[in-house]
């Protein structure tokens, strides 16, 4: 199919060295191909000891034209010799050491930002697992060469599961920007250390807070890496251990009640871990008449509630003063799992009352959570680690992916 050269040079991009040769159709195969030629041929001379080499036939998958399956194919001109190795041109429509155009990489980021779901999109595309994956880190790969981080002044740590059992990764968030900054396995001190590694020294050195659980290996290597930073313990982790505790309390009560043929807390659990304003009209009903009853769990919830306030104040000073009223009270519960929870808020007292200088939580971290599970949902679980970083900073990383 001849003279289409000057209408796909045009749509192609293509400079003044390289031409459409012809354009192949299989109707019955549903696909096309498009065949370049460089108008100086298809080898180059060394400028030194002017050794020639043959170029070889090479295809690059492009953007399907009107539903038909396209590629382009050409002899890229090259040179090779024993002094100077092979020496290739670049070609203005395919990124180096890739088989995908630039047209079709950008359109594939498009969609996969736009779907989420890695098996849908790459059944839309109409491309292999594999291919997906080489995109996706091509795109990553650009975009963390492009990336800024010297105005970051506030990080978090955190960790998310990974694979089955007790298997765990470490993330590094931007607090201010809500991005991820970067993933590596395991969730110990050398793990936290090498998420520090993403920051230059000159960039740790003006980081003003960390963001974090009371997770030993976070705050230790946050002191050597960062020691500029304070610490500052999230609200959203020290809810989790008081709804933890407030659990524990329930179950061992429902236990004990059990026994003695008295079942008031079946199928209560949720009503406990709630938010007075989270609960609906049945449910707050519920939760009403089973307050009026002398239980263990309801004070256990009555102390959790409580120390929600201890957020509201506006100085430290006023808040350790709560803080103080509030753990004798917790202290003399008689409640094992409160005073456990309690007496761990007392050791890391100094990081809670860091909220009030910097009021930052892990909530950019958090917020991820749901993204990041739904990416290891639609790929159907990641078994290699490399995969699951690259998704991660290529969905939730905020960064230059286009070519």
């Amino acid at each position: 199919m001849k003279d289409l050269n000057e209408p796909y040079s045009a749509l192609l991009g293509l400079d003044d060295s390289w031409r459409v040769e012809d354009v192949d159709l299989d109707l019955l195969g549903n696909q096309g191909a498009i065949r370049l030629s460089h108008v100086g041929g298809g080898s180059l001379t060394c400028p030194d000891c002017e050794a020639a080499c043959p170029a070889p036939e090479w295809t690059w998958r492009q953007l399907d034209t009107l539903q038909f399956k396209t590629e382009l194919r050409a002899r890229v001109p090259r040179s090779r010799c024993a002094k100077c190795g092979v020496k290739t041109i670049a070609v203005p429509w395919s990124g180096k050491h890739s088989r995908f155009t630039l047209l079709l990489e950008a359109f594939a980021v498009e969609v996969l930002q736009a779907c989420t779901n890695l098996s849908r999109a790459s059944c839309l595309l109409g491309l292999s697992w594999d291919a997906v994956h080489t995109i996706i880190k091509r795109a990553v790969d650009r975009g963390l060469s492009r990336r800024k981080l010297d105005d970051i002044k506030h990080v978090g740590l955190d960790e998310k599961s990974f694979g089955k059992g007790h298997n765990h990764v470490s993330v590094m968030t931007d607090s201010d920007d809500r991005r991820v900054l970067e993933v590596v396995p395991e969730r110990t001190t050398t793990a936290a250390d090498s998420l520090w590694k993403t920051l230059t020294q000159s960039q740790r050195s003006k980081i003003a807070s960390v963001s974090m659980d009371m997770w030993a290996a976070f705050m230790t290597s946050a002191d050597k890496n960062a020691p500029n930073a304070e610490i500052v313990h999230d609200k959203f982790h020290v809810a989790k251990y008081l709804g933890e505790a407030v659990d524990k309390v329930r179950r061992s009560e429902h236990r004990a009640l059990k026994k003695e043929g008295d079942e008031p807390l079946t199928g209560s659990r949720q009503l406990w871990l709630y938010n007075a304003e989270n609960l609906d009209e049945d449910r707050h009903a519920r939760l009403a008449l089973l307050q009026e009853q002398d239980l263990r769990t309801s004070r256990a919830r009555a102390i959790k509630e409580h120390f929600r306030w201890f957020w509201d104040y506006t100085y430290a000073g006023n808040a350790k003063k709560f803080f103080d009223r509030w753990f004798g009270w917790a202290r003399r519960s008689q409640l094992d799992p409160v005073k456990r929870v309690a007496a761990t808020l007392k050791r890391h007292l100094a990081g809670l009352l860091s909220y009030f200088r910097h009021r930052v939580t892990n909530a950019t971290t958090e917020g991820f959570n749901s993204r990041i599970q739904s990416i290891k949902s639609a790929a159907r679980g990641f078994r290699n680690f490399a995969n699951y970083r690259t998704c991660i900073l290529f969905y939730c990383g905020k960064l230059q992916l286009n070519p």
